[in-house]
């Protein structure tokens, strides 16, 4: 048996959360069955785990939108036993059983070998929020951003996705002005790589069609009100990167940074990445970012203590990246 946090919802009662132990018989088909090492609390795993998001598909669910591990049997013909493997979203944790158990089953396609140079916990202290930073980065590259081209704005950047932009884009080179609601995480976010830092109260204030040139690029996790103002502040030809909504689903801008400035807001998704993009980032993620930052920004939570970190974790009050060691 293996421990594992399992969320269920009988049809005419409150969701409940819980610690407990599954026999491997329970989990769900897939072709790939992996030794979990290491997996992580995301923003989605704590809007499953409190509930305060529709973020659950189907009941019972083992949270967990990644995790690292060992493979222990396969019928894909990608994967043998002993295989090093990362798991990057597919559903897993919302529609499928996720990461946060001592064992996953998957099916291969969803799966990508673990590149040589990253530990099973290093992959997981970048985490999903980590690998989608890279998939920001490699979108304002595609647009033709490079470090010569002016400062970029990182918005949430004292978070899991922010931290690790900061750190990717300093170390290629880019000034930085990283974006936070805790003044308090200066000098960690200088430790990053941050060459500014910015209040975000600059950038939830009303929004002007369009406000003074600052910014070669952005990369925002925020969306409403937040993203509105960094798109009304992104120079000519610049590109935003926006990959999340903690301020908002909504958007209250107009077309004119678009058309009157031909501004490029790129949208990233970090669930249904085709393989090869995903096998790029973290290939990446192996060069350009400096592993020797991960500990700065990620600490190690039990798994016993992840259901009461999670309310800590969506009111703001957790820095960085949660690594949970789940292998006894």
């Amino acid at each position: 048996m293996f421990d594992a946090i399992l969320i269920e919802k009988p049809e005419d009662g409150d969701q409940t959360v819980s610690l407990t132990q599954l026999e491997p018989d329970a989990l769900p088909e897939g072709d790939v069955r992996v030794a979990v090492a290491y997996s992580t609390l995301n923003y989605k795993d704590a809007l499953a785990i409190t509930g305060r998001g529709p973020v659950v598909r189907k009941f019972p669910m083992v949270p967990g939108i990644d995790f690292a591990g060992t493979v222990i049997e396969s019928s894909h013909p990608d994967f043998s036993e002993g295989d090093r493997v990362v798991l990057n979203g597919w559903g897993v944790g919302e529609t499928h059983w996720g990461g946060l158990a001592g064992e996953a089953r998957v099916k291969g396609e969803w799966l990508i070998p673990l590149p040589d140079g990253i530990g099973m916990n290093q992959a997981m202290a970048i985490g999903t929020a980590g690998y989608t930073a890279m998939l920001c980065v490699m979108a304002l590259e595609r647009h033709g951003v490079t470090p010569d081209a002016g400062p970029v704005a990182v918005t949430g950047a004292a978070g899991g996705v922010g931290s690790v932009a900061t750190a990717i884009l300093s170390g290629l080179g880019y000034e930085v002005a990283a974006v936070t609601g805790r003044e308090s995480e200066t000098d960690y976010l200088k430790g990053l790589g941050a060459s500014e830092i910015l209040s975000r109260d600059e950038f939830t204030g009303k929004v002007r069609p369009l406000a003074k040139e600052r910014w070669a690029a952005g990369i925002d996790v925020a969306g409403s009100t937040v993203l509105a103002n960094l798109l009304s502040q992104v120079r000519y030809r610049g590109t935003v990167a926006a990959c999340g909504l903690a301020a908002g689903m909504d958007l209250p801008t107009s077309v004119a940074p678009f058309i009157l400035r031909g501004v490029t807001l790129a949208g990233v998704d970090s669930v249904m990445v085709p393989k090869p993009e995903r096998i790029e980032a973290w290939t990446r993620l192996g060069t350009d970012l400096d592993l020797a930052k991960l500990d700065a920004l990620s600490v190690e939570l039990p798994l016993s203590q992840v259901i009461e970190t999670a309310p800590r974790f969506l009111d703001g009050e957790v820095r960085g990246r949660i690594v949970v060691p789940v292998a006894p």
